[in-house]
């Protein structure tokens, strides 16, 4: 009798203990879910990010340096001005300069006068012209000389008949002036008669050797050297015509081109060379650095100025292999800055690098972003924190990211149903500073989201803590 009151009695006491350590329990959880901080799951716009630092820079920078060694003369910039391309901003002392610079003032004024004269003068194309004329004067010549002189066209049948003719002639004169000679040959050598007689024979025979030549040229052919005279001189008067008419070709309708790409390299080559003795903007912009004054003595290579666009300012950042994907040129960004409190500017991004660069195995890729409202307290080499708009989405569930936790290597978050503590995994998708998005899991919109559960969970259940 007495063993059955004994099992009743500690049935009763382990239940009495059961029953107040589950009410002790839920106080206690109550108590603490009074001090949980709330948010209830909801649907919602999200703006997906990719955050980075970087540094400004211009678009733009310049050192500009001597090429030439000698004097300052003058310094015209001063750290802020804002100069114009070729604006001349240090100037040496001509007389300190070297000698082929100070010379190439003249060289430069001769070059200029051969370009004018080019540019505007007839007188080579009317040259040109004349020279053309001339050539061909020659070749006709040349070629009528060769061809008169084949054998066949030195003469006409009525040229050979009267040359035949004159030969003829010629015999019977020089036979008649010999026969008169005969006769008075046994005369002393002092008789005028004798010496007449012997004159006349002398210009007869003459005669007929000249119409015996005369017909024989007709009649013949150039020999080899005399041949190849008359072609020599033909080829000779073709080229120079075939070079008088590439000249005209080129001349005619106005200067060639490559003359005056030519004389105009001239100008610039004495340009230039006058220019060494000088430090211009090689770009519109801003000065930011002036290392020299007037009196200085410099030589090649030494800093004069420094200079940067300021109009188009840039950011240039680094990004992990993870998001460099998701990031398209055009894409919008927010930008702040430590050294300008309470102020967002806007950019956009303009350029991502192909290749990444792998630094202590982490792969980041360059991106550039360009600031579209940047003003003067925006300055080189500040530091920017960027933020990407990468993604755009409407109407989907939202988890805050402070409430994100990870359990075993699975991302959950903790709500309060009834009253109990419940652990909920989740899988996330875009994400941005604040908010994450939920693609899948069991968090229902309407749940109480705790934003500052607590650190350490027991292993029996997601509902209780150590110690409770």
């Amino acid at each position: 009798m007495k063993r059955w009151v004994y099992i009743l009695i500690a049935v009763a006491v382990v239940a009495a203990a059961v029953i107040g350590i589950v009410l002790s329990r839920r106080s206690r959880l109550q108590s603490a879910g009074a001090e949980f901080q709330t948010v209830e799951a909801a649907t919602g716009p999200l703006t997906a990010l990719v955050g980075a630092t970087g540094s400004v820079r211009a678009n733009q920078t310049a050192t500009l340096v001597f090429q030439t060694s000698g004097t300052v003369e003058r310094v015209r910039a001063a750290i802020g001005d804002r100069v114009v391309e070729g604006e001349e901003l240090v100037e040496l002392a001509s007389s300190t300069l070297p000698q082929q610079v100070i010379l190439a003032q003249a060289d430069l004024v001769s070059a200029q006068r051969a370009l004018d004269d080019l540019m505007n003068s007839d007188l080579a194309a009317a040259q040109a012209q004349l020279a053309l004329a001339q050539a061909e004067d020659e070749l006709r010549d040349a070629t009528y000389n060769r061809t008169v002189n084949q054998q066949g066209n030195r003469g006409s049948a009525e040229t050979v008949d009267i040359a035949e003719a004159r030969v003829v002639l010629a015999q019977g004169q020089a036979q008649q002036m010999r026969d008169i000679y005969n006769r008075v040959y046994g005369l002393p050598e002092s008789d005028p008669n004798r010496a007449l007689a012997l004159t006349n024979y002398a210009r007869a025979r003459d005669e007929l050797r000249s119409a015996e030549r005369t017909l024989n040229w007709y009649l013949g052919a150039p020999n080899d050297i005399d041949q190849a005279l008359f072609d020599a001189n033909v080829a000779i008067a073709q080229a120079k015509l075939d070079n008088a008419q590439r000249e005209w070709d080129r001349l005619q309708d106005g200067p060639d081109p490559s003359d005056i790409a030519a004389a105009q390299a001239r100008v610039d080559a004495a340009q230039a060379s006058i220019d060494l003795g000088r430090v211009a903007a090689p770009f519109a912009g801003t000065v930011t650095a002036v290392e020299v004054a007037p009196g200085d003595v410099v030589t090649p290579g030494v800093v004069a100025i420094g200079l940067a666009d300021l109009s188009l300012l840039v950011v240039d950042v680094e990004v992990s292999e993870v998001d460099v994907n998701r990031i398209e040129a055009g894409q919008p960004v927010s930008l702040t800055f430590d050294a300008i409190a309470g102020r967002t500017y806007q950019g956009e991004v303009t350029e991502i690098g192909l290749a990444g660069v792998a630094v202590q195995g982490v792969v980041n890729f360059h991106v550039t972003v360009e600031i579209l409202d940047a003003d003067e307290a925006i300055r080189p080499s500040m530091t920017a924190a960027v933020n990407i708009v990468v993604e755009q989405i409407e109407d989907v569930l939202l988890v805050p990211n402070r409430a994100v936790r990870v359990q075993d290597g699975q991302r959950v978050v903790y709500v309060l149903r009834g009253g109990e503590l419940e652990m909920v995994p989740v899988v996330l998708g875009a994400s941005s500073d604040t908010d994450s998005q939920v693609i899948d899991g069991e968090l229902q919109v309407g749940d109480l989201i705790v934003l500052n559960p607590p650190l350490v969970f027991e292993q029996g259940g997601p509902g209780s803590f150590f110690g409770q």
